[in-house]
């Protein structure tokens, strides 16, 4: 069945050129190839404030947020496609998810004691693409892949994605243009399937 996919190219630099956009390019490629419906989110390219009290996270984001939102509120599935900086998501695109869900938009709470915020993103299901210059392996198993799994756990699933898949590219840039072009045939054939 077709879906409607947004890909966010998540690299904090608007500047062209970096992996990361091609492999939002390749995903959107495949995905349109499966005759699905893309959008496209480039944070880098958004004015993005840091949220600095709950008061604000309370309030409607600016309407250029409002707009990218919109394109996530159409999809039924979500890319969300990032580089590891200092062992995280950079911080630009933890700023990008607060924003967005701003105002009960991803997940609202009744405001009462020990009651869990109602999931409004049920329903769709999320892919995280992670590079990194370490190898994948020695991410996954000697450092836990920490922070991919609070990502997962406790940005998306928290929101009611599900299921919320995982993809990391480790040596992207020791890996050569062989290598490179090995992760964007595979990160296009998840594009095809929508996965």
């Amino acid at each position: 069945m077709p879906k409607t996919v947004c890909v966010i190219n998540g690299h904090p630099d608007p500047a062209k050129g970096h992996f990361v956009e091609a492999l939002a390019d390749a995903y959107a490629h495949g995905a349109g190839e499966g005759d699905h419906t893309v959008s496209r989110i480039d944070i880098a390219k958004l004015p993005i404030e840091f949220l600095r009290n709950a008061a604000e996270f309370g309030r409607p984001p600016g309407d250029a947020i409002i707009a990218e939102r919109a394109k996530i509120a159409a999809a039924d599935h979500i890319v969300f496609i990032y580089p590891l900086w200092m062992g995280s998501m950079p911080a630009i695109g933890k700023a990008f998810l607060e924003q967005v869900s701003r105002d009960g938009f991803m997940a609202e709470t009744s405001g009462e004691a020990n009651q869990m915020p109602v999931r409004k993103m049920t329903g769709k299901s999320v892919r995280l693409i992670v590079t990194m210059g370490m190898p994948g392996l020695a991410y996954r198993f000697i450092f836990g892949a920490h922070s991919v799994k609070a990502v997962k756990q406790g940005i998306f699933r928290m929101v009611g994605f599900k299921p919320v898949r995982h993809t990391i590219l480790g040596m992207v840039g020791a890996t050569g243009a062989k290598g490179r072009s090995k992760m964007l045939a595979r990160v296009r054939t998840m594009g095809l399937r929508a996965r």
